[in-house]
């Protein structure tokens, strides 16, 4: 379910980002879902939270997202804290 709103969240953060470029850019379902799917990428599938290897899955997925700037700095930096 997290993942769901993830990768809704960065459709629409990407949307919003689209719509305020001039270039144009196609809006369809299928590129909204690639575009996610770049964003956000596909690491968290099967991972649980239990090994090291999941929260590397993890922290690329919320490296993706600070990238994209689909998160705040401060949110990005809270995160990069808790790493370490």
């Amino acid at each position: 379910m997290k993942l769901i709103a993830l990768a809704l969240t960065a459709a629409c953060a990407l949307s919003a980002a689209g719509c305020t470029s001039t270039q144009q850019v196609s809006a369809s379902k299928d590129r909204l879902n690639q575009v996610a799917r770049a964003v956000v990428g596909m690491s968290l599938i099967g991972a649980r939270g239990a090994t090291p290897a999941d929260q590397d899955k993890m922290d690329e997925t919320v490296a993706g997202l600070c990238g994209a700037r689909a998160w705040t700095q401060s949110k990005c930096a809270r995160h990069e804290a808790a790493r370490q």
